[in-house]
């Protein structure tokens, strides 16, 4: 794909996100486009955000458990970028219906680095020894195609369907809790929706932070000490609405909170 319909197409979902307008899945209109055109669509869309003054915090890795491919019909990991405008503490109310088209939300945990680490070659040994703290999360997913219809090349051009996500207030060592077998319960209104385990995401957390350093390094980009690396749902994703309240608890972690407007 040239230059100028990389620059299209990142120039439109864009301003798909800034105007809440979905547009039609790319794949529908180019039949050729790769995986590599869109990661670079991706960073023009990227780009113009920067442009208006957002910065980049950190990454996250989408569809990494067998629940969200499932539902997405896309059965291969991606790769996003965090922004700073992107992120609400517990306790925040999440303007949902202010930013978003079609928000989903998803239970995770969030990777808090405090050395750099640049692929290839990055080993599990090398994530946790790089990893400062791990936090309770919930990202709020969010499409700029229409209706969710995505191929994995739409996805990855939308930024990894990046929305917004909420951090939990409660930080431990990565060295303190079993991220393979720690259990996930995630409430909506009050009631139990979800149940999932570590090793929902491609076997572990960790396996998911070592496989976007290696991607990524491929690309010559690495993560960064203290950037934010959401490493993928352990439960299915669940659509959200205004007045929405959810809760998501980790054995031995902790947990995190978010109410929708």
């Amino acid at each position: 794909m040239d230059a100028k319909l990389i620059k299209q197409y990142g120039d439109e979902l864009y301003n798909a996100m800034q105007n809440k307008q979905a547009v039609a899945p790319l794949t529908s209109r180019e039949s050729d486009i790769s995986i590599e055109d869109a990661y670079h669509i991706s960073l023009q869309m990227l780009n113009r955000r920067i442009d208006a003054g957002a910065k980049v915090i950190g990454k996250k890795i989408g569809v990494t458990s067998k629940a969200v491919q499932s539902m997405l019909n896309v059965h291969q990991p991606d790769f996003g970028y965090l922004t700073d405008d992107m992120v609400f503490n517990q306790g925040e109310v999440m303007p949902i219906s202010e930013r978003l088209i079609a928000p989903k939300a998803e239970g995770e945990i969030a990777f808090i680095l405090k050395k750099d680490l640049m692929g290839p070659g990055i080993s599990n040994a090398d994530v946790l020894a790089a990893t400062e703290c791990v936090i309770p999360c919930f990202e709020v997913v969010d499409s700029r195609i229409e209706n969710w219809q995505i191929a994995i090349e739409d996805t990855i051009a939308d930024n990894a369907s990046c929305g917004l996500f909420v951090l939990g207030d409660k930080a431990v060592s990565p060295h303190k809790v079993d991220l393979v077998t720690c259990g996930m319960v995630v409430e909506k209104n009050g009631k139990i929706l979800s149940t999932g385990a570590g090793a929902a995401a491609l076997g572990s957390p960790v396996n998911c932070v070592t496989w976007l350093a290696n991607t990524l390094g491929e690309f010559g980009i690495g993560l960064k000490a203290g950037e934010v690396i959401l490493s993928g749902s352990l439960v299915p994703l669940e659509p959200v609405k205004a007045g929405d309240f959810m809760r998501v608890e980790i054995g031995g972690i902790g947990s995190a909170s978010v109410y929708f407007t």
